[in-house]
């Protein structure tokens, strides 16, 4: 699994992408149905846009977006969605068998 992360308009700390790769370990079941992760941080006048694009082996590609005031806990939020999309792409895999 290939990970991308980007930030627009401001710098992404040490501490935030270290924060980042924790969560994504959390995921690390995941590794050999997803492709590659792409993260675009953005950051505008008080909020943080954050958004994660996961290819699926099999082709689906899911698109996730978050809005925060701080980039943290949008950084929780956001993987929680993320969590939540690969176990219903699994389920539907699983279905199709």
């Amino acid at each position: 699994m290939k990970v991308d992360i980007r930030s627009v308009h401001f710098d992404l700390s040490e501490e935030s992408k270290q924060y980042l790769m924790t969560k994504i370990e959390r995921i690390g079941y995941a590794k050999d149905m997803i492709v590659d992760l792409l993260f675009v941080f953005t950051k505008d006048a008080k909020n943080y846009k954050l958004e994660v694009t996961a290819n699926f082996r099999w082709g689906v590609q899911a698109h996730l977006q978050e809005t925060a005031f701080e980039i943290n806990p949008g950084i929780d939020i956001l993987m929680d969605k993320l969590e939540n999309k690969i176990v219903r792409e699994k389920e539907k895999i699983q279905e199709r068998k």
